[in-house]
This record gives C-alpha cells, structure tokens and sequence, in this order.
C-alpha cells in the first residue's frame, strides 16, 4: 500500500539526517537567513568554540531591524544599532557570507529579498532567527523562525534538531469580494483560530482562494500563520510559483532549473493524506477586516462591532485589559475610529503589490492633512520598481512620501516609533502593546484598509470610496 503524504510531510523527510527515538529530528537546512538583531551572540558562540561556519554559501545575510528608513547614508545615531550591523558586517566578511548591508541594491527586509532574489524554492527548508519566516512557505517550503543558539547550531553544522509540528489544512473555496485582500483572509482566520487555535502545527493552505492568489498574496497568508501560534505555513507550488522564480539570481539555471522544476510538479498533497486537524471557511464571509484589540486575534470585519467576551476563547480580564489599552469599549463600531498615523510596509506587506493597491486607493486624493503616513518599500527592488511602475509620481501627488526600505514601525526597534497614544492603521503582522512604540495603538489592517484612513483620517471602508 503506498503511502500517502501531505506536501508538509515530503519536504520534512526528505531533510531527515537522523531520527533520534522518543526526540527530535535532525533536519538538513538548504536556506539559512540572518540579520544583526539574531546572529551577534550566535558567532560569539562559534568564535568562543573555535568553529567556522560549515556552508558559508547557504547563509544569506541582510540589515533590516535596526535601519533608519530616512538619510540611511548618514551614520547611524542609535550606538546600540550601529553596533549590531557593524557587528554582522564584521561576521560575514569575516566568514565569507555574503551580506547586503545598507545602501547596497539587494538590501531590503529578510523575508522580502529571500524571495526577489531566487534563495527562496519550493521544497527546501529555510530558518532565520526571526519569527516571520513562515512568509518563505508560500513557495511551497518548509520554512521557521528559530532561536539564536539555534542560529548558532545551524552556522555550524546546517542542520537543527526539530520536533516534528503536527499537520493542519485550511481550506478556503468560493470568491472573494470587493478590496478583501490577502491580509484579510489571514486576519479572518486567525480570527476564527485565535492566536493559539494553531500551537503545534503546520498549516497547509488549500483552495481556489489560495491558489488564485498571487505569489506576493500567498506570502502574506504564510507570514501571518506564526499569529495562531503555528510553526508555519506553506501552499502547494504550482505553475506560478515556477514563474515568479525561473530566472532570479540564485535559482538553478539551464538542465539544473529543468530538473528542479520536474521536482517542484510533484510537490503537493496526495489523495487522502491525513492531517492531525481540519478547517473549511466560507469566502463569503471575509470582508476587509480590522483588529480592536493587542492580539492579531482581535479581528473583526471593518463594519462590525467589538464583541462581548467569548468566554471560550477570551480571558475575561486580559480582553477588558486589551480594550482599556485601546481605548476602545464592547460594541464599538470600529467605522469613524480616528487614526492618527498609517504604516505600510514589514514583511507582511511591503511588497510592490501592497503599494500598487495603496495607491489605486489613493490617486485623486489627497493625505487627511492630520495623518502621519509612513510608506516604506520592503527592499531597494520594491523602491525600484514603485519609481519605474509611475507609483512614486502618484503617490507624491496625493502628499505622501516614500521612505528607505526596512522594518520600520513594525517593531520599533529603529528611530520610526509611533508616540504614545497614538491609533495607526498598520499593514505589519503584530498590534501587542508597545509593539509600534511605548503607548502606541495599533490596528492591523490591509494595504486597502490603510489607504482610506490616509485620506480620511478614520477607519474606512475602502469599498465606500
């Protein structure tokens, strides 16, 4: 009897080295990412072993966290920052990993330039000491964020030691309706899920809604999945995907690419594999949606209200917490919420495709002149192509400006921290308290959602204008 797999499955046995009985896995890493927040005590570790980095030539290293997205050729202010990516300067070099530090062409946010350059194939596995790094499963990978003795291992060996998650498939059929984007779709089902409904395992994403979307799209379904607590996510490759990396820098050439590609085609569940949990939603039901509270859990369509308590899924005390935080009180309509700054970009949506939406929404307006409006590309190639696609030119005739690539607000862990008290409209994965900023409050959103805001200075239907 032949045995069925999921698509999760073939990838994650193929990369077993070894199994260790009633433990964990061994797994084999064909992509390993780093940036300056993660790896600085990671090569400490190597260099304090007297280790060398075993695949120099498989690690890819990118400044992103800590970079300033305005006058990034001055010097850096913020000693602690100029001293993480000197630092990852200095390793790489050192270790002849290549790095593209600020300024370079190929610099961007990890997650964004993985992709746009050809490191990221389906049917490879993929870490980096960054939570998000689920977004890589969109092309059909295996990839999670790891710790940074984890890095450490993997600088030094290229293979990590893994439980095996357990499988989970959600299924989504039908149509989507008018501006309900990807970045719905996921804020929907984490929704349904909460933030921990996915602990344990790894998401399979599964139908028409899934494989119409693009490959920009699916990436930000997959970075989303870490927000229901689970490892990661990933969609089947399809004739897309193959597109979208045929002919970037790293993916195989000429009979290497022919081979690859007759791999990719078999790279999908079979038949009847079995998955330790099941879900099926109804496209019908995912409007643009809105978060109300400090949990990408806290999500309801943009023209709800906040509900009462679910005693099943909500502490009482936390969810009351969460609403004072806000500001915010039970049935609150989340229509006409003033919003003080918008944010888009992150690895979530930082994407060309994010920005071409924001300004379909945009032109012909102007900026609500009480907003502040961050727009940020998620690497040079996204700056890039803004300016040559004609975005830039319409985006400045609206009153916005655009920023130098990074991470930006989404962590505030650079000079772009939205001040305390303060509502944003945020097109990034995480609304926590603080996250954006001390004091700051968040409401993840859409790059559609984001754009009426700008140019009304309220949470607005993007469907209204």
């Amino acid at each position: 009897m032949i045995n069925k797999k999921t698509l999760f499955d073939k990838i994650w046995d193929s990369h077993v080295v070894r199994k260790i009985e009633n433990g964990p896995d061994v797994l084999f890493i064909d992509r390993h990412l780093i940036h300056e927040v993660t790896s600085p005590v990671a090569f400490l570790g190597l260099k304090n072993r007297n280790l060398n980095v075993m695949y120099p030539d498989l690690t890819f290293a990118t400044a992103d966290h800590n970079t300033p997205t305005i006058n990034q050729h001055l010097p850096i202010k913020d000693p602690l920052s100029a001293k993480q990516l000197q630092t990852l300067k200095d390793n790489t070099k050192k270790h002849d990993i290549v790095f593209w530090g600020l300024g370079h062409k190929k610099n961007g946010i990890v997650h964004v330039i993985g992709p746009e350059s050809g490191i990221t194939l389906p049917g490879t596995t993929i870490v980096c000491g960054d939570s998000h790094t689920s977004t890589h499963g969109a092309f059909g990978a295996i990839a999670f964020g790891i710790g940074t003795s984890e890095v450490e291992m993997v600088l030094s060996t290229q293979c990590i030691m893994q439980l095996k998650p357990k499988s989970m498939r959600i299924n989504i059929n039908g149509k989507l309706g008018d501006s309900v984007t990807p970045k719905d779709v996921a804020l929907f089902i984490i929704s349904k899920l909460s933030t921990s409904g996915a602990t344990g395992y790894f998401v399979e994403y599964s139908g028409n809604i899934f494989s119409e979307m693009s490959m920009e799209g699916r990436m930000t379904v997959c970075n989303l999945s870490i927000e229901m607590g689970a490892r990661g996510g990933l969609i089947s490759p399809d004739k897309k995907t193959i597109e979208y990396v045929k002919n970037r820098e790293y993916t195989p050439k000429g009979q290497n690419l022919t081979k690859a590609i007759e791999y990719w085609s078999k790279l999908h569940t079979d038949e009847g594999a079995f998955f330790d949990k099941e879900y099926n939603f109804n496209s019908s039901e995912i409007e643009p949606m809105v978060t109300f509270g400090t949990n990408p859990g806290m999500g309801i369509s943009i023209s709800g209200k906040i509900p009462k308590i679910d005693s099943k899924k909500d502490n009482s005390s936390s969810y009351l917490k969460s609403l004072s935080y806000m500001g915010y009180k039970i049935g609150d309509k989340m229509l006409g919420k003033k919003v003080d700054y918008v944010f888009l970009g992150s690895c979530t949506n930082g994407r060309i495709e994010d920005f071409r939406t924001f300004s379909k929404i945009t032109k012909g307006f102007k900026k609500d002149r009480n907003v502040t409006a961050w727009l940020v590309p998620g690497s040079h190639r996204v700056l890039k192509q803004i300016k040559s696609e004609g975005i830039l030119e319409d985006l400045e005739s609206s009153g916005f400006k655009i920023r130098e690539p990074g991470c930006s607000a989404c962590l505030a862990m650079n000079d772009d921290k939205i001040p305390p008290g303060k509502y944003v409209i945020s097109t990034s994965n995480r609304n926590f308290e603080g996250r954006q900023g001390p004091g700051a409050r968040t409401i993840l959103a859409s790059p559609a959602v984001a754009a009426a805001a700008a140019i009304t200075g309220r949470i607005t239907d993007p469907r209204k204008l």
